[in-house]
């Protein structure tokens, strides 16, 4: 239901609003869908749809990227039309390798291949998630960083010519492609500020070349010697925004809505240097049921209890009696903290996990409760893999 264009410029239409947020939704980064609100005199609050369109498709924008002179993985020029491109391809960078959709995001149409044998199905398999996820099925392949951390970059842009980075977030803890917990700073970065300075620099470099106003995301894989390869860029708002409103104190929704009304953003890059070095940490709470398999779970929610205090947030629309479908993404919402430190951020998160009660819907906060006393991820030495052996003994 949230992705039916016409309802929504329907219900905007009704109600006399003069605008519409997308939310982090697939309509978020929907290029026909910031140009229906346009030709219903409505202000898209995102990017124009040109850029949209350019840096959506994951191809054109690792294209762009290396125009700006910052380094991708080496993958496809565009996406592989059939098996045998893909084969072809393969065999040229060697395995193993990543099929990714050029469109959406979320692991979507993303497969993992160390073995030629699997690649026929993998390959038809990547394309029918894609099309069914995005309404579109192209894919490309990417030679596979073995045990990468996954660092992203926050960008704000206005329509005056102001572009600056607000911090970068640490996503690598992830099952499936999926992030799970997101921290602010990356701790991969600690003392490594010159490779920090030139991610933020890559940043902004990207989103002048491509005329970006709003808020938007530029991902990077990060490896142990100190390099950098450009991911993609989400033309949106991210789930975890919530980890760098934290650490910078700048309320990104807000800076979204007086963007997009044309006002300034009254910050240098100079002035927005952190005085303090907070940390904060987000947890991603899912409908989901606890064993290997991690099963969505469904049902109604019986009774809630939100953890509070000082420096802590719970981002959700749950409520007692709220229906958990079995129609939507799993998570139920975002468990946000902030300290000042990694170590006193992980116990005032491992305080409110235990706080928080989701009665009669399965959910995952004893999960989080595990990587949290992971002896490698307490380290801040972990990589994408951690969920792999989170168990190992």
């Amino acid at each position: 239901s949230y992705l039916v264009m016409a309802s929504i410029i329907a219900a905007a239409k009704n109600t006399g609003a003069e605008a519409i947020h997308p939310g982090y939704g697939f309509l978020a980064e929907n290029a026909e869908f910031a140009r229906a609100c346009a030709d219903n005199d409505l202000v898209f609050i995102g990017p124009a749809p040109e850029c949209i369109d350019r840096m959506g498709d994951k191809s054109s924008a690792r294209e762009t990227m290396k125009m700006c002179g910052v380094p991708t993985v080496p993958g496809s020029d565009g996406c592989l039309d059939t098996v045998e491109e893909a084969a072809a391809f393969a065999e040229k960078v060697g395995y193993p390798v990543l099929i990714k959709a050029t469109a959406g995001g979320g692991g979507k149409g993303m497969r993992e291949l160390h073995d030629p044998a699997d690649l026929a199905a993998q390959y038809k398999a990547a394309r029918t998630e894609a099309g069914a996820a995005f309404g579109n099925d192209g894919v490309y392949l990417e030679k596979l960083v073995l045990r990468p951390r996954h660092v992203e970059v926050q960008v704000l842009a206005d329509a005056h010519g102001n572009v600056v980075t607000l911090g970068e977030r640490e996503c690598s803890v992830q099952r499936r492609n999926q992030k799970l917990l997101e921290e602010s700073p990356a701790p991969c970065l600690d003392g490594r500020d010159d490779v920090r300075k030139r991610m933020y620099e890559a940043a902004r470099s990207l989103a002048r070349a491509v005329g970006y106003e709003g808020a938007g995301t530029i991902e990077y894989l990060y490896t142990d010697d100190g390099q950098f390869y450009f991911m993609e860029m989400n033309t949106r708002l991210q789930v975890e925004h919530p980890v760098t409103e934290f650490v910078t104190d700048i309320d990104l929704v807000k800076w979204q809505l007086r963007i997009a009304a044309g006002v300034a953003f009254p910050y240098t890059q100079d002035e927005l240097a952190p005085a303090k070095r907070a940390h904060a940490i987000e947890c991603r709470i899912n409908a989901e049921g606890p064993g290997p398999d991690y099963l969505p779970s469904c049902g109604t929610v019986e009774n809630l209890h939100v953890p509070g205090g000082p420096w802590v947030r719970f981002d959700s629309a749950l409520y007692p009696g709220a229906l958990v479908p079995p129609y939507y993404d799993s998570m139920l919402g975002k468990l946000i903290v902030r300290a000042g430190t990694r170590e006193e951020a992980v116990r005032k998160m491992r305080s409110a996990l235990t706080e928080l009660e989701v009665d009669g819907v399965q959910e995952n906060s004893d999960l989080q409760l595990d990587i949290l006393a992971n002896p490698e991820f307490l380290s801040g030495i972990y990589h994408t893999n951690l969920m792999e052996h989170l168990y190992e003994s």
